[in-house]
């Protein structure tokens, strides 16, 4: 069966110019992410494109052949352009404008700008090589790109090899004999046509869902990302630290919390001003990602106080680790020697179990000690009992 040509121009023109507004309307209202953008923009090419291509036979052959291709060939740029910003890259012109160049050039040569066949070939190796491009730019970035790529990957491989079929075996159909449906290419110009809109509505819904994926992973961040120092938050440290605590009494391995708090902090921001109280923070928690392992939790938990919990860690490793953290704040440069000081309560489960409220309860407690102690010390609570018995 082959398909109504005059209803597959009209139609395709209407689906690029409909998916382009649409995502160009979900690029303003919504995100800003340039790929859709560049999404849009290449969808509105097509349409233009597709419009000029068939001002065939009506005196202005100049029109399909220079700039009706070059339109294309700029909407296949950008189509490229549209997937290379979206891993992260920036767009690069010279890119974009080379195959309008090329075009531009080869059309100075009679031979090739009276021959249809060889503007076909010419034309659809530009395409391939675009698509081949924007399938790069998806296949060097799939270990960074934290988003489903695998649907826009694939999509893009069948768009591309339909351009290296194109070029290996489609001659050319005028458009006056595709419209009136005559002529061995009609099929293959039906298809072309078919599956240039089956293309722009796909790639439009893949890119669209993947930057509402990368969106969505970012708020979720940010829900459990401390703004300023960039370590968890108080949601974050719960949640994690309780699935430690958990796996932690599966195993019957002992776990420490230890409960970290400036020295007086409020006077650093008073004496020095917020930004000064603001390093002092991003430091200290430069200095828990130090003195820590990967596996540990912490967190910023108020506006002073971190809490880090240390999976199989029994007190004596746990203090060493407290006093290691003290004493590198201390040493940091920020501010003249002795004026950085932190206070740190240390509970272990041997002594307080694995419930985390209860941990950070007894861990208050240490912390309160250490702080009527006279601050910049470490404390247990075994030992403040001991203390004050």
């Amino acid at each position: 069966m082959v398909l109504h040509i005059p209803t597959l121009l009209v139609v395709s023109v209407f689906v690029f110019f409909l998916m382009g507004l649409l995502t160009l309307h979900a690029w303003y209202r919504e995100t800003r992410e340039p790929s859709l953008a560049y999404l849009g923009g290449m969808m509105l090419l097509g349409a233009l494109g597709v419009v000029l291509v068939s001002w065939r036979d009506r005196g202005a052959d100049f029109i399909p052949i220079l700039f009706g291709n070059v339109v294309l060939l700029l909407s296949a740029a950008f189509n490229w352009t549209a997937m290379r910003t979206l891993v992260g890259r920036k767009p690069c012109l010279p890119g974009i404008l080379a195959g309008c160049v090329i075009w531009l050039l080869m059309c100075l040569i009679p031979a090739f700008y009276h021959s249809m066949p060889n503007r076909v070939l010419v034309y659809s190796l530009l395409a391939f090589g675009y698509g081949v491009l924007t399938t790069l730019e998806l296949w060097r970035s799939r270990h960074s790109l934290d988003v489903a790529f695998m649907p826009a990957l694939l999509l893009t491989v069948s768009h591309t090899v339909f351009y290296a079929v194109r070029s290996a075996t489609d001659d050319g159909l005028p458009v006056t004999k595709a419209l009136l449906g005559n002529g061995e290419g009609v099929p293959f110009f039906s298809f072309m046509l078919f599956e240039s809109m089956l293309y722009v509505i796909g790639i439009a819904y893949i890119t669209l869902a993947m930057v509402k994926e990368r969106a969505e992973l970012k708020l979720r961040a940010a829900a459990f990302s401390d703004p300023l120092t960039g370590i968890g938050n108080r949601r974050a440290f719960m949640l994690h630290a309780t699935h430690l605590l958990d796996d932690s009494q599966q195993r019957a391995e002992p776990a420490a919390l230890l409960l970290c708090d400036l020295d007086h902090f409020k006077r650093l921001n008073d004496t020095y001003g917020h930004p000064v109280g603001d390093q002092a923070l991003i430091a200290f928690s430069g200095v828990l990602m130090d003195s820590l392992r990967e596996e540990d939790v912490f967190g910023r938990i108020g506006g002073e106080e971190f809490a880090c919990l240390l999976g199989a860690c029994n007190e004596p490793t746990a203090l060493e680790i407290a006093e290691r953290v003290r004493h590198a704040f201390a040493r940091l440069s920020i501010l003249e020697p002795g004026l950085l000081s932190v206070s740190i309560g240390v509970v272990t489960t041997h002594e307080s179990g694995y419930d985390l409220s209860r941990l950070l309860s007894e861990a208050d407690q240490a912390l309160y000690g250490a702080k009527h102690q006279g601050r910049n010390r470490v404390q247990t609570l075994r030992s403040l009992y001991l203390g004050l018995a």
